[in-house]
């Protein structure tokens, strides 16, 4: 009995140290690897957030044996590989901490096929798999802390770019070159691309083939990346891009950080060549391609494809074309497609022709100096270089007008002032609108397009022009008793009530009836095409507002004046007539003729008609006996009569589409005041400003004379200091509901957001508009107001270059403010 108990004993001893062997080893973190523990082939570790694995891996239609990292759900995403130039031919392969504190790879005959290669470590050290899949060597003491980490796979990638990698931007170092393809797709070995950074003249991602430029993004300008079509358009994948601040050795660093951190996303430069953006698509258990550089759609993505000084349009034929100013280097290659031989200068440039030199003196002893035409909606051409010392357009173009090596020159927002000398290179057509404009040099003869017109074709014109003008006059003078002229408004007398014209029902419509069906009305020689309006003569517009009396007048805007009047049914109606020193004009009437008929809401005054005689333009609205939001919202005495709730009104109409951008200042987003790009964020912008006037019954604009540039400035710096409630309208302060209004000053904070990226859409802002207690992000400051010197330079550039360029050469982007 005694035997047997002894027996039982050491059974269950040995059993409970084998137990407590098992949990000591079990306890080893499944996302770590210390010194004396190996990773066998069959073994993984798994970051703790169960996103990425480690471990040995055969890529598709391969035997060979690769230690690497892959996204869990997907084995054959894998994002890095240790020995890829080294395979293991069987599965006997480990991977431990070596003797020397190193990460080591060894094949089954324990020989070193990889390792991380550094120098002086201690044999404490200790590697973990982290969540963003970034393998990190370090010190016992400090696992996982990249700050003192001794090596990490981020700074060693293969092909794929990760969020929270870092890509090092110095001009000290020159191209950098961080990922490499794999061989084959079924070959991790270095293949033949390479994809990284140049950092010259603003930064930009390249990919090369070998040691030949196959694509590049265009220059960063601290928003996108200028030569990505439409990367403006989707921002909630593109804008995650940022670059840092220098540190101490100058150097800065692209990363990129998802707007939704739960996206898993990855930049895999393909073995053939092509950076494919992924984002994995959980509901269909796969990777969905966002986007693909360059683009096998576009054959203008391949670098340079028309050669020097042509411009490559993918959608129009033929696909290349020249710059003015330049023609076809080998003509009969040109006429036949082969476009690599690009385009040389017509005619040389002045400054050439006299050593080098471009000053006045000079240029009055051997003819006039070069000029520079402007060329939009393309993107900007490679190899530029900054000039810091260039403040202004002006400043830039001085610079480089006095450089004869300097070809070209751009003032580019969030970048400066780029020039640049020799060629200019891989230049292709953005569809876009407010792709950026550069300028180009040529020589003073080219401004008319390089065609020189003869005396005798000048004398021949200029005679039959004055002989045309007489034969005018004369005309004039024969019928001029038979021209209708218009009344003389002005010098007639107020209409009395009984003098009101009556209209031919018979042929006009009831103006309550709706507006359907297109008419097409022909102002100054312009089809303008929109809804079925109501046309009604002059002299009947006269009549029903008793001859634009004085009395009857209810304003004056930018467009002209506003008089009331009075059909003959009694329908009350608003006349806007545009004034002749209007500093708006056909384009404005255009715009409200075509749009604001078609845009029909509740908060919306109705067009009814028109009038078109002559020189006299009017429209016809809906009279509004109550006002307009400003005419309450911005007045002291009468700003009390809207509380907090009739301030924050409801409705169920949710969108209206138009397709002219038109902004008011004040109330223009920041991308398109700057840079004439719209999006849907744009409005979205539009809305917050419109929320906090709301709020605090100010304008916007009527800050400017205080310490505050703005009201989202002075919105920010109250909402920054936890004083929210002081913005508040102090007639409605006591009436409205604290909640309620520290929700809407939140919400209108996130839609005056300088990124369009940070802004919530309108379905979202309608959502926590009406939600009890949402959850809103949280704000980042606006700074748009202290940039506004910097859009004033760059609208007078668009003014002041126009002038000396050919109107058929330029689509200029105007901002045309109310």
């Amino acid at each position: 009995m005694e035997t047997n108990t002894k027996i039982t004993l050491s059974v269950f001893l040995l059993s409970s140290i084998f137990l407590l062997c098992s949990l000591a080893q079990f306890c080893y973190a499944v996302d770590t690897v210390t010194q004396g523990q190996t990773v066998a082939d069959g073994d993984i570790l798994t970051s703790e957030d169960q996103t990425f694995e480690l471990g040995f891996f055969s890529p598709e239609n391969s035997t060979f044996r690769f230690v690497g990292i892959w996204y869990k759900i997907d084995v054959q995403a894998v994002v890095w590989v240790a020995n890829r130039d080294n395979p293991i031919s069987n599965r006997n392969g480990v991977f431990r901490i070596g003797v020397d504190g190193n990460l080591v790879v060894l094949n089954g005959n324990n020989s070193l096929v990889w390792s991380s290669n550094v120098t002086g470590l201690s044999n404490n050290t200790a590697a973990v798999l982290q969540n963003t899949g970034n393998l990190v060597l370090s010190n016992n003491e400090s696992i996982g802390d990249t700050s003192r980490a001794h090596w990490q796979s981020f700074d060693e990638p293969t092909d794929t770019f990760l969020p929270g990698m870092r890509v090092p931007v110095n001009s000290a170092i020159g191209e950098f070159r961080a990922f490499r393809s794999w061989k084959s797709a079924s070959d991790p070995s270095l293949g033949n691309y390479t994809m990284g950074v140049d950092p010259n003249g603003g930064p930009q991602i390249v990919i090369w083939d070998r040691m030949v430029r196959r694509w590049r993004s265009g220059q960063w300008n601290s928003v996108i990346f200028t030569g990505i079509p439409n990367m403006s358009n989707i921002a909630s994948f593109l804008y995650g891009f940022k670059l840092s601040q220098p540190d101490e050795n100058r150097t800065q660093y692209f990363t990129y950080d998802p707007s939704d951190p739960s996206d898993l996303l990855r930049f895999r430069l393909t073995w053939d060549g092509r950076e494919h953006q992924l984002r994995w698509d959980d509901e269909a258990k796969t990777w969905s391609m966002l986007q693909t550089q360059p683009d096998p759609a576009n054959i203008c993505d391949i670098y340079n494809h028309c050669g020097d000084h042509a411009v490559c349009d993918n959608l129009n034929a033929p696909k290349c074309n020249c710059l003015d100013g330049f023609r076809p280097r080998v003509t009969n290659q040109w006429s036949r497609g082969n476009w690599s031989g690009g385009c040389e200068r017509r005619v040389q440039l002045q400054c050439q022709r006299t050593n080098g030199t471009n000053s006045s003196t000079t240029a009055r002893q051997n003819g006039e100096p070069d000029v520079f035409k402007g060329t939009r909606r393309v993107k900007l051409p490679d190899s530029s270089s900054l000039l810091l010392s260039a403040m202004n357009v002006d400043a830039c173009k001085a610079s480089c007008l006095g450089n004869c090596s300097c070809t070209a020159y751009a003032f580019v927002s969030g970048i400066g002032c780029m020039t640049w000398e020799g060629e200019l290179v891989d230049l292709q057509h953005m569809d876009q609108a407010g792709t950026l404009q550069f300028f180009y040099r040529v020589h003073n003869s080219e401004l008319d397009g390089g065609r020189k017109i003869s005396n005798t074709v000048i004398i021949i014109i200029s005679v039959l022009g004055a002989c045309l003008l007489v034969v005018s006059i004369w005309l004039l003078c024969r019928y001029k008793k038979k021209v209708k002229r218009l009344p003389v408004v002005s010098s007639m007398p107020c209409c009395k009530e009984e003098d009101v014209a009556v209209f031919n029902e018979s042929k006009n419509k009831d103006f309550s009836a709706d507006l359907s069906g297109p008419t097409d009305i022909l102002l100054d020689g312009s089809q303008v095409n929109g809804p079925e309006l109501t046309i009604i003569n002059f002299s009947s517009v006269a009549a029903a507002t008793k001859n634009f009396c004085e009395a009857n007048k209810l304003g004056k805007g930018g467009f002209g004046t506003v008089y009331k009047g009075e059909l003959s049914g009694g329908q009350e109606i608003a006349v806007k007539r545009l004034s002749g020193t209007s500093g708006q004009g056909l384009e404005e009437f255009k715009n409200e003729i075509v749009l604001i008929a078609k845009l029909q809401h509740r908060n919306l005054v109705r067009l009814l008609g028109c009038s078109i005689e002559g020189e006299e333009k009017m429209l016809i609205y809906e009279y509004l006996p109550n006002k307009s939001l400003d005419y309450f919202l911005f007045d002291e005495s009468k700003r009390s009569m809207l509380d907090w709730r009739t301030r924050i009104f409801g409705g169920n109409q949710n969108e209206a589409n138009t397709v002219r951008v038109v902004g008011t200042y004040g109330y223009m987003s920041p991308e398109y005041a700057m840079e004439g790009l719209f999006s849907v964020k744009s409005d979205v912008y539009s809305f917050g400003v419109l929320l906090l006037e709301i709020i605090s019954g100010r304008r916007n604009t009527s800050f400017r004379s205080s310490d505050y540039t703005s009201l989202i400035a002075y919105a920010w710096s109250l909402w920054n200091e936890d004083k929210a409630m002081e913005l508040v309208d102090p007639s409605i302060r006591d009436s409205c509901s604290t909640n309620e209004v520290l929700k809407c000053i939140h919400i209108g904070m996130l839609c005056v957001q300088d990124s369009a990226m940070q802004r919530p859409t309108m379905a979202p802002v309608v959502l926590m508009l009406e939600s009890e207690a949402p959850t809103l992000p949280v704000p980042r400051q606006p700074t748009y107001t202290s940039m506004r010197s910097m859009v004033d330079a760059d609208y007078s550039m668009d003014i002041h270059e126009t002038a000396s360029a050919s109107s058929k050469d330029i689509t200029v982007t105007m901002v045309d403010g109310r």
